[in-house]
C-alpha cells in the first residue's frame, strides 16, 4: 500500500483521485483541511508547516509522497515538507522561481529573452509609485506573489493606477505576508536584486496578447513531459476567462515551440520531477510565442477535462512523480472529443435572490451526461462578498461540460444556465 498525503482536500479532487485510487493500491491522506489551506484573512503559513510536519512524523506507515493542486500556500508548502522527509519533489528554491514572480522573470530574461514582455518592479506604498514604473501606457500590474489573477489591474492612464493602489493596500497583506514569513524562514540564496523586493510589491508588465493557452505538463529527469495543451477562452472585449477547453485548437508546430520553452526555462532553474502549468500567448500575426507565467502545479480545473476527453485526470501525472515512475496520460480515452469548464461571471455587483438547490442542480447534471455545476453564491449574499475574485468579475457558478463539438458544448452551457434558474438583483456600484 502506498501512503499519499494531500494538502487541502475537497470532495471535487478527492473523486478525481479516487478514480485513479481504483486502479491500485493508493490510500490518499489528508494532511491539512480544504478550510486550513483557503479563504483565510492572512494565511498562518509557518503554523500550517509546523502542523503538516507533526502529523506527518506521527504518521505510523511509509510515506510515499505529499501533493497539491492549489496555488499559496498550498504551491508551496509541498515542496518544503517534500525536502524535509526526503520525498521526491523539485528542489524548494526552483519552485520560488517560479513564484515569486519578480525573481522568475528576471531567470526568464536569462533563459528565454525572446518570449517575455517587458516588466519593470515597484513599490505600491512608496510615495509616488508611477515614477518607478519605466513602462508606456498601457500596462497591467500584479503582485510579486499572488494567485489567479487576484489584485491583477489593466492600467491605460495614471488614473487607473491612482484608483488601483487603495485597492491594493487594502488586500495585498493577506498575501504578502505569510509569503515573506516563509522566505524568512527558508534562508534560500537568493540574488540581490531580489533580496530587497518583498512580496507587497508589483510587476508592471507590458500588454501581451493573442490566443491563450495552458501548457499542463511536468519534468521528470530532467525532461518535459507535455500531457496537454488547454485553450483559454475569454469573454468578448473582456479580461477574464469564460471557458477553459481541451483540446487545443492551436497548431502542433505552436504547441512543439511552448514544449522547448517551457522545458529550456524550466531546465535552467533546476525544476524537475514536478508537475506545473504554464499559460502562454500566441501572437498569430506576429507568430510570436510569449510565456505569461508558471505555476508549480497541476491546475485543478483542468482536471475534469482531462479525464472526460482522455480517460483520467491530470492528478495521474503527480501521483506517478512521487512514486518514482515515468508519467502517462492516455490521448483520447474518455467519453468526450471536447471538455470544457465555463465560468457564469457576472461583471457588476449584485444581490443573489435564489439559487437552485441540490435536486434542482442533479437533475440539471442528469440532462447532459459527465455535467457537473458547481454554484459559487448563496441567497441573500452580495457578489462583492465573494472571496479571491479577480479585479473586474465574480463568478457566480462553474459548469464543467463534455461534448462531440464546440457547437453542441455551447448549446449544452445556455441551457444548464436557463435550467438553473439563478436570479441576481443588480445594485448600484460596478466595475469600470
Amino acid at each position: 500500500m502506498k501512503n499519499i498525503f494531500v494538502i487541502g482536500l475537497n470532495e471535487f479532487n478527492r473523486k478525481k483521485l479516487e478514480a485513479i485510487q481504483e486502479r491500485e493500491k493508493i490510500a490518499f491522506h489528508e494532511l491539512l483541511t480544504y478550510k486550513e489551506v483557503t479563504e483565510q484573512d492572512e494565511y498562518p503559513v509557518l503554523e500550517l508547516l509546523a502542523k503538516a510536519e507533526k502529523r506527518l512524523a506521527k504518521f505510523n506507515g511509509n510515506i510515499d509522497g505529499v501533493l497539491g493542486y492549489m496555488d499559496f500556500p498550498v504551491s508551496t508548502l509541498v515542496p518544503v515538507l517534500s525536502e524535509k522527509f526526503g520525498l521526491r519533489s523539485a528542489p524548494v528554491s526552483s519552485f520560488i522561481k517560479c513564484e515569486h514572480k519578480y525573481w522568475s522573470r528576471l531567470e526568464q530574461k536569462k533563459s528565454i529573452p525572446g518570449h517575455i514582455p517587458k516588466f519593470c518592479v515597484f513599490d505600491p506604498f512608496a510615495e509616488n509609485p508611477a515614477d518607478e514604473i519605466e513602462l508606456d501606457y498601457p500596462f497591467w500590474i500584479k503582485p510579486v506573489k499572488s494567485f489567479g489573477s487576484h489584485l491583477g489591474f489593466r492600467i491605460n492612464n495614471p488614473e487607473d493606477l491612482e484608483e488601483a493602489l487603495p485597492v491594493i493596500s487594502e488586500n495585498i497583506t493577506r498575501i504578502s505576508r505569510p509569503f515573506d514569513r516563509l522566505l524568512d524562514h527558508l534562508k534560500l540564496d537568493m540574488p540581490e536584486e531580489v533580496t530587497g523586493i518583498s512580496a507587497h510589491h508589483f510587476l508592471a508588465e507590458s500588454i501581451i496578447g493573442g490566443l491563450q493557452c495552458t501548457l499542463e505538463g511536468c519534468m521528470y529527469e530532467n525532461d518535459l513531459y507535455s500531457h496537454g495543451i488547454v485553450d483559454s477562452i475569454r469573454y468578448p472585449s473582456r479580461s477574464v476567462f469564460f471557458r477553459y477547453q481541451y483540446p487545443s485548437v492551436l497548431p502542433k508546430r505552436v504547441q512543439k515551440r511552448m514544449e522547448v520553452i517551457a522545458q529550456t526555462f524550466l531546465r535552467h532553474i533546476g525544476f524537475n520531477n514536478s508537475a506545473f502549468n504554464m499559460e502562454f500567448f500566441w501572437d498569430r500575426q506576429e507568430d510570436k510565442i510569449y510565456m505569461l507565467e508558471v505555476n508549480t502545479r497541476i491546475a485543478q480545473h483542468h482536471s475534469d477535462l482531462f479525464q472526460k476527453v482522455d480517460g483520467v485526470s491530470n492528478h495521474k501525472v503527480p501521483i506517478d512523480l512521487v512514486l518514482g515512475r515515468e508519467p502517462h496520460i492516455p490521448e483520447g480515452k474518455g467519453d468526450f472529443k471536447l471538455a470544457a469548464a465555463c465560468f457564469y461571471r457576472q461583471f457588476k455587483d449584485a444581490w443573489v435572490r435564489t439559487v437552485p438547490d441540490e435536486l434542482e442542480v442533479a437533475k440539471v447534471e442528469k440532462r447532459y451526461p459527465g455535467t457537473i455545476i458547481q454554484v459559487d453564491v448563496e441567497p441573500g449574499m452580495f457578489l462583492s462578498k465573494l472571496p479571491e475574485q479577480d479585479s473586474y468579475s465574480y463568478i457566480v457558478a462553474l459548469i464543467y461540460l463534455g461534448a462531440d463539438n464546440q457547437k453542441q458544448l455551447l448549446h449544452q452551457y445556455r441551457s444548464c444556465l436557463n435550467l438553473l434558474n439563478i436570479k441576481l438583483e443588480p445594485v448600484v456600484e460596478e466595475f469600470a
